[in-house]
This record gives structure tokens, sequence and C-alpha cells, in this order.
């Protein structure tokens, strides 16, 4: 079984301080967590990173500061080959497994609170992967910033999605218009098929980044903000 062992609080301009852990990946050596968890928590969000940054990117804090203001507690966290500075992707077993262990260190660090997962691009699709093989104990939902539906320069298509229709807790799919890893018309085919397992949350012209143009007249704080409070809300009706 994973282990978790605490250690010094990093300290966030806008939500509680975030306490850095580690978690024993099976098989993947131990990487780093970040435990942000607010007073009157009513869950914690297991939230993966993406392929190309870490648990540290400013966008990664600042949603969990934002999800920490709602009361959702995060847990960030590494996987082997960021830990190790590398940026090639472990193999998918590797990713998995480190899925597997952030949500058991999870529910060691908060007993009994409502868990969710998911995570920003691949670290959600990879989540999502991880849910379709067996269920990821004790998670009551799947949050999804930005699914990566296909790959940049390739032709959309929804074969990364298949899996998706053996995940059986609720899922919050959030995805930008501009968004160019996931063509919105087959988002939405995709989601349709899902049933009421799906929500769609689509925030007008945010990329797959959730930047927004200043000629929107809105600022990737506003996106910041609507995409926290979609998960805020989603969480509600769950």
């Amino acid at each position: 079984m994973p282990k978790t062992r605490a250690g010094a609080a990093t300290k966030s301009s806008r939500g509680p301080a975030a306490r850095a852990i580690r978690i024993e990946v099976p098989g993947g050596g131990t990487v780093s967590g970040l435990l942000q968890l607010p007073e009157s928590a009513r869950a914690l969000f297991v939230f993966a990173h993406g392929a190309g940054a870490g648990m540290r990117h400013p966008f990664m804090g600042a949603l969990a500061d934002r999800l920490a203001a709602r009361g959702i507690g995060t847990l960030r966290y590494q996987f082997p080959y960021t830990e190790a500075g590398s940026r090639r992707p472990d193999s998918q077993p590797i990713l998995l497994a480190t899925v597997r262990a952030a949500v058991e260190a999870a529910r060691r660090a908060a007993p009994g609170l409502a868990a969710l997962a998911g995570g920003k691009s691949m670290g959600g699709r990879m989540t999502t992967i991880a849910a379709a093989e067996s269920p990821l104990d004790g998670v009551r939902g799947i949050v999804l910033v930005g699914f990566p539906l296909h790959g940049m320069g390739q032709p959309p298509n929804t074969a990364r999605a298949e899996h998706l229709m053996r995940v059986t807790v609720p899922s919050l799919f959030l995805q930008g218009t501009r968004d160019t890893l996931a063509d919105l018309d087959l988002m939405r085919g995709v989601c349709e098929r899902l049933g009421p397992r799906a929500t769609l949350h689509v925030v007008d012209g945010a990329d797959h980044s959730f930047h927004l143009l200043k000629r929107s007249g809105r600022t990737d704080d506003d996106a910041l903000d609507e995409l926290a409070d979609a998960t805020s809300a989603w969480l509600d009706r769950l």
C-alpha cells in the first residue's frame, strides 16, 4: 500500500497553506505532493498535472486556491517523470499506479471526506483510464480540466474517449471553446453518449490552458473563477 509522509507547509497567496507530503508509488519510487485542505472542507480533489508541467505550475496553484475558497481541498502530486526532472512521460502502467497511489494518500490524509479525482489534460485522462480499469477507492466523481480528446495537429476523433463508457462515477468536463485538443462538437457528442454521468461546462473563449484573449473583455483570472464555480456547483449536485 502507498504510504504518505508529512512535510513542511508552503504559503499560498490566496488560499490556506499547502502541506508537502511524500507518496510512495508501487514500481515508481516516491513522489511529492501538496495537500491544501481548508477549514470545514467538504471534499478533497486529487488533482493530477498535465504532460508538460508539474504540480507547482501557476495554473495548478491558482485553481487549488480558488477551490479552497469554495470548501474543496486539493492534493496535487507529481508523476515520477516530473519528480525526476524529465519531460518524457512515464509508461502508462506507472502513470496509472501513481493515480491510484495519490487517491490512497488522499484517503489516508482526510479519512471520511468526500473524494474527487482527475486533473489537467493528461492527468485527467490517466485518472479516467485508471477508473475505467477498476473503480478508484472512495472517489465519488471525476473532474477533467481540459480533457485531451485528440492529439495536437491530429484529425479530430474520439478514440481517446472510448474508455469513458466504463467509468462508473459522474464526470465533470471543463472545456474551452478554443481548445485545439478537443473539438467541442465531438466533446458534446461524447458527453451525450455518457448520459447523466457526464456534465460538460464550456468556458467561452478559453484555449487548452484556459487562457482568454484580451479582446474577450475577460481575464485568465475570470476563467479560473469560472472553473472553480462550475466545480463547486457540480459537487453540490452530486
